[in-house]
């Protein structure tokens, strides 16, 4: 069985060590010195491991699908064709 060297005077191994920090900060101010989660610039205690809130229907919150990304793609292009069809009326 091997081991791997430690860094330092910390019992850490040099691969923990070495591993990216926390991104968040403290009430303080001070920056989170726990280890990110592999892939995301924070920590498993500020929601590195968090998905966030379901999509659509599944989230408590869900009204009416007016806001979905969908329903504002679609009125972002009736307000392009809109704008094309006024710019050639006035050409």
């Amino acid at each position: 069985m091997q081991h791997e060297p430690v860094c330092g005077n910390s019992a850490e191994p040099a691969r923990l060590a070495n591993a990216p920090r926390c991104q968040a900060r403290t009430k303080r101010g001070a920056s989170c010195r726990s280890k990110a989660v592999r892939g995301k610039r924070v920590c498993r205690m500020h929601g590195g491991t968090n998905k966030g809130a379901p999509r659509g229907e599944c989230n408590g919150a869900y009204r009416h699908g007016g806001e979905t990304k969908e329903a504002v793609a679609l009125r972002a292009a009736a307000r392009r064709l809109l704008r094309a069809l006024a710019d050639e009326a006035t050409a």
